[in-house]
């Protein structure tokens, strides 16, 4: 069976730092009719599990561990039986959220996750958060960026645990290196191309400067 995305929207509210913003997160669904991982399990796990449709959650992976995207992975989990996948350099994140007494299975640079006959690798990609990470499906082509990339720049970085500099490392080491044809489908908004935003990235260095 081939294997295929789909994408839920979901709202609510991210906190951090004392501030509150109401936002939209893009949840996507990668895998085929048996089996099938969720990105980033956010607000809603109800809606999220409709969508997961009976097949079996392979795993509920965290692109990082901002509340807005990990605040529906442990009813998920608990509805489901699946593990949650995150990278331990964002366990402070995960705690303010989900406190100590549940844990994730921790993600490393170079894992793979294997779906629907595809694997999803593992690019740790810091600066939005320590443990911000990608995962690239390069037989399809894909790449999801979480928060670590947009349409039109890098994920913000005027919060706590965050910082410019290292964003941009990890853009241009380990994102822009990809083919351009690459679709980047990020955590919030549009999708977009890595052949799109590489001719971009010393104006964002100005702009962040």
């Amino acid at each position: 069976m081939t294997a295929r995305l789909a994408k839920i929207v979901t709202s609510g509210e991210f906190t951090l730092d004392g501030g509150t913003w109401q936002v939209d997160n893009n949840v996507w669904l990668f895998g085929d009719d048996s089996e099938v991982v969720v990105i980033d399990a956010a607000h809603d796990a109800e809606a999220i599990e409709e969508a997961v449709g009976g097949r079996r959650l392979v795993a509920i992976v965290c692109t990082h561990g901002h509340n807005d995207h990990i605040n529906a992975a442990g009813a998920l989990a608990d509805a489901t039986g699946a593990p949650v996948l995150l990278h331990p350099a964002d366990t402070m994140l995960w705690e303010a959220v989900h406190g100590d007494g549940r844990g994730f299975r921790p993600l490393a640079d170079g894992d793979t996750i294997e779906v629907a006959g595809t694997a999803l690798r593992v690019l740790h990609t810091p600066g939005h958060s320590p443990g911000a990470v990608c995962l690239h499906a390069p037989e399809l082509g894909a790449l999801f960026s979480g928060d670590t990339l947009f349409s039109g720049g890098p994920g913000a970085t005027g919060r706590s645990y965050s910082s410019f500099d290292t964003i941009i490392d990890s853009i241009r080491d380990r994102l822009l290196v990809l083919p351009p044809a690459t679709v980047v489908h990020t955590g919030h908004g549009d999708s977009t191309s890595i052949g799109a935003e590489r001719p971009d990235l010393d104006k964002w260095i100005a702009r962040g400067h």
